[in-house]
């Protein structure tokens, strides 16, 4: 990950990007890329969205290296390791969705119990 990271910090240099990644911009990019993730999965059927065919499932490929790329860009800028907050959130999600009371259903936290 950190060479990944080094990388695009490198990518971005070299172009003299740094300038345009305020973590606004970098936030609104993201959010622009997932648009185009999901736009990969418009009007597909829940089959058809597992069974994507291979001009598909390479669109999505990119669109989420894309995703990958903001969202690493925004972290580094911002000094969170996207790894460490990931975990942290997952503790968080454990405690809100006990398997108890959460197990084969997707009722928001507030509802469970």
């Amino acid at each position: 990950m950190r060479d990944l990271i080094e990388r695009i910090r490198d990518f971005n240099r070299e172009r003299d990007w740094e300038q345009f990644h305020s973590p606004k911009n970098l936030a609104m990019c993201l959010a622009a890329e997932v648009g185009e993730l999901i736009e990969q999965f418009q009007w597909l059927t829940e089959q058809q969205s597992h069974d994507l065919g291979p001009a598909r499932r390479a669109a999505v490929e990119e669109e989420l290296g894309d995703v990958a790329l903001c969202l690493l860009n925004l972290a580094d800028k911002l000094g969170i390791d996207v790894l460490d907050a990931a975990g942290r959130k997952l503790e968080k999600n454990k405690a809100k969705y006990p398997v108890h009371e959460a197990k084969g259903r997707a009722d928001k936290y507030t509802e469970l119990g």
